[in-house]
């Protein structure tokens, strides 16, 4: 009689510990996938800083060189502006937009000046910005790769009953929106 009341108690406690061990698995999954994506983007926020402290002594060296060229600078100093201050990861999207796109501009302007080419200096930062636009493309892949996997992670069962819980809401992807944009930066000598 005692047998037949303990069986059922242990198989219903039996099944809690291991309802609450997956439970705390999955909501620590969660966790640790959403801290990765965190540290890809201050991972992404560290080159891309890199690249802002890059611009203004680019601009100063095409400036010697090409001084009537003032739309085209200024356009990259607003560009490197609008990075800086951007808050979220959409706005930072727009913003790398914007760059890439003056930056192209710039790399335009550079090739009618053959002195400026041949410079030194300006080589230096061209091979400079050539290893950040790869360490960006790289913390890029992998931000986006860590918020797949976070994504999916909240929105598959059953950790999508443990993201409605918990209040755990998708993150968004760091995507280059213009199609031209898509290619990498074309530095030419």
């Amino acid at each position: 009689m005692i047998a037949a009341i303990i069986v059922p108690i242990v198989a219903v406690v039996v099944i809690i510990i291991i309802i609450l061990i997956a439970g705390v698995s999955i909501y620590n999954g969660i966790v640790t996938l959403r801290n990765r994506i965190d540290n890809a983007w201050s991972q992404i926020d560290v080159q891309l800083r890199k690249r802002y402290d890059l611009i203004p002594n680019l601009v100063e060296t095409v400036k010697g060189y090409a001084a009537h060229e003032r739309e085209t600078l200024e356009k990259v100093i607003q560009a490197r502006t609008m990075g800086m201050d951007a808050k979220t990861v959409g706005d930072q999207s727009r913003a790398e937009n914007m760059i890439t796109s003056t930056l192209k501009s710039l790399f335009a302007v550079a090739e009618q000046y053959p002195n400026l080419k041949a410079d030194q200096h300006f080589m230096k930062l061209m091979e400079e910005l050539n290893g950040i636009e790869s360490n960006i493309a790289y913390a890029r892949q992998f931000y986006n790769d860590s918020v797949l996997q976070y994504n999916t992670r909240i929105q598959t069962f059953p950790g999508n009953i443990f993201a409605g819980w918990y209040k755990f809401t998708t993150r968004e992807y760091f995507e280059i929106a213009e199609p031209e944009a898509r290619g990498p930066v074309k530095v030419q000598f």
